[in-house]
């Protein structure tokens, strides 16, 4: 694992961002793997001023996301859908129907096996966008005795709807499923960047990078297993 301290979130996202672009420069019809949630933003934004600027295109790009929640609705202001759209495709120049997110109305399982069918057509992404949940998650990987290798119907952890709740009216308006690309999902990918800002990603950041065992109760230490891995991270989470 590569880690790389930046100044700030700003600092990190713009780190984040330019190893992104090079490797779009690099390869116009890349593939990528996407996150939602606070930390990728700023990157976003980043991309966006280069795709604005004219240094990259994302014309013959595509991408897959890794998660969502189950049974909202796709135009909800809370639904990662509805996420994505504001904070980076209705900014940038895909073309229509390359952007992938799952989808499920309920906690039947069929949509997890739609989705790996969409994901072994999709293969494998040259960059994978990650974030770290406080307690260890990735994507809606929670904590657990056991991790899923594909797609699966997850129920959330109590401090991750907790955590989330920011972002809705109220802790209880925040949905208890989620359906998520499983571990062996998250490692197909070429490159895996993760970011991690701010106080309360540090007890998470300090774990990844000094924990020499594997416990499924920190889904975010199997990344070490992965062959390259960059972690961008902030002064708040790395030093606490």
């Amino acid at each position: 694992m590569k880690v790389i301290v930046c100044k700030d979130y700003d600092d990190m996202s713009k780190k984040a961002a330019d190893l992104v672009i090079s490797n779009i420069i690099e390869k116009p019809q890349i593939k990528l793997g996407l996150a939602t949630g606070s930390s990728p933003v700023g990157l976003y934004q980043y991309l966006i001023k280069a795709n604005d600027e004219g240094e990259i295109s994302f014309k013959y790009a595509k991408s897959i996301n890794l998660d969502e929640y189950v049974g909202i609705d796709s135009e909800n202001e809370h639904s990662y859908k509805y996420f994505m759209k504001k904070n980076f495709f209705d900014h940038v120049s895909f073309n229509e129907g390359t952007n992938i997110l799952p989808k499920a109305k309920d906690n039947d399982e069929k949509y997890a096996k739609d989705y790996d069918k969409i994901l072994d057509e999709f293969g494998q992404r040259d960059i994978q966008i990650l974030g770290i949940g406080e307690n260890g998650h990735v994507a809606f990987n929670e904590p657990a005795d056991k991790l899923n290798r594909r797609t699966s119907i997850v129920k959330l952890a109590d401090s991750t709807i907790e955590a989330n709740s920011r972002f809705f009216a109220s802790k209880e308006d925040v949905p208890k499923y989620a359906i998520s690309m499983g571990m062996a999902d998250i490692f197909n990918a070429k490159t895996i960047i993760l970011l991690a800002n701010g106080k309360k990603k540090h007890q998470a950041v300090k774990r990844l990078l000094e924990d020499e065992s594997l416990s499924t109760d920190f889904p975010a230490g199997f990344l070490s297993l992965h062959p390259n891995v960059y972690i961008y991270v902030d002064e708040e989470a790395y030093r606490g």
